[in-house]
């Protein structure tokens, strides 16, 4: 038998492999929500889809990808000692004491230095959407300031990403002009409503209030009801916005709202799922239908952009009543 004084056995050396997965390139895929902003932005200012632009495009999300990798390397080192309280991710390099702090600058460093100078051959306006997206990553997970431990700003500081990728994507199209603020607000609102569902599912999944606060701060400030409640708001209030914005350009598009309300509820039903994948959206292909759902919810919208309904203008248009 071991003697008490004796030292637990040091932490396996990390791998590249490693230091690669908490850059997460399984999560490269989040930065298709710049495609609606290059569609839109192509519809509004009669742009077409030359080759240069498939290149510029090409080019931006390969930038994208690298600032995401540059920030969630920060965010696995920052998130170490919270990690080791989750029934899962204690099982993470960084969180078994593997990964070497000099060696994660030098990945972060190397990841911040690829996506800006990539950004940098776009235009000023790319450039400048890309530096927030990093700088919001320090924001979200550095100890002096760290948003992610602020109860409702945990959820707000991380999801302004969505309207950022937003805004590069529509800076590959247009170099001068800015997207119409409703659907940015639009934009942010439905993904604090996708965070706040992977936060309601991972504080059931834990199970137990105390340790869900050792693991995120932000959790002894939260309940599944309060979770459960800002989810809803953040869902009305991305509607809200987003029927703003189809109204006033293009009225065909409010055909969607009913389509869209029963994505928002569905994935609130994929959230209350015991263990929901919801925790991590990287494996959302898993629901088949759901992801059925979206591409056809998809193929609408687009169809949508073609087809004229200028009978849709009563729900829009003051009328005249007169009794004969």
């Amino acid at each position: 038998m071991a003697s008490e004084g004796a030292h637990t056995a040091p932490p396996p050396k990390a791998t590249l492999g490693d230091y690669l997965s908490i850059s997460r390139p399984d999560h490269w895929f989040k930065n298709i929500f710049m495609l609606p902003g290059v569609a839109l932005a192509a519809v509004l200012s009669n742009a077409p889809l030359s080759s240069t632009t498939m290149i510029s495009l090409l080019t931006g999300i390969a930038a994208a990808c690298f600032l995401s990798s540059a920030n969630y390397t920060i965010n696995e080192w920052f998130d170490a000692d919270f990690d080791r309280h989750h029934p899962v991710k204690k099982n993470r390099p960084s969180a078994r004491g593997s990964i070497r702090g000099s060696l994660v600058s030098v990945q972060w460093l190397a990841f911040a230095a690829a996506g800006l100078a990539l950004s940098s051959l776009l235009s000023v306006q790319f450039f400048i959407f890309a530096a927030a997206l990093l700088i919001m990553g320090a924001i979200y997970n550095i100890h002096l300031i760290r948003t992610k431990d602020i109860k409702y700003l945990d959820v707000l500081s991380e999801s302004i990403n969505n309207p950022l990728r937003f805004l590069l994507g529509w800076a590959i199209i247009s170099h001068n002009t800015l997207p119409p603020s409703s659907i940015l607000l639009a934009y942010w609102m439905g993904g604090a409503y996708l965070m706040a569902v992977k936060r309601y599912a991972e504080y059931r999944f834990i199970g137990d209030p105390s340790l869900a606060g050792q693991y995120r701060r932000s959790f002894k400030y939260y309940s599944e009801e309060s979770l459960l409640l800002s989810a809803f708001f953040y869902a009305l209030s991305s509607t809200f916005f987003l029927g703003v914005f189809l109204i006033k350009y293009r009225v065909e598009f409010l055909l969607a709202i009913p389509l869209l309300a029963l994505l928002f509820v569905w994935y609130l039903k994929i959230g209350m799922r015991a263990d929901s994948v919801t925790q991590k959206p990287e494996q959302l292909y898993k629901e088949t239908y759901f992801i059925l759902y979206v591409a056809f919810l998809t193929v609408f919208i687009l169809l949508l952009f073609l087809v004229d309904m200028p009978w849709l203008n009563f729900l829009v248009e003051q009328r005249r009543f007169t009794l004969q």
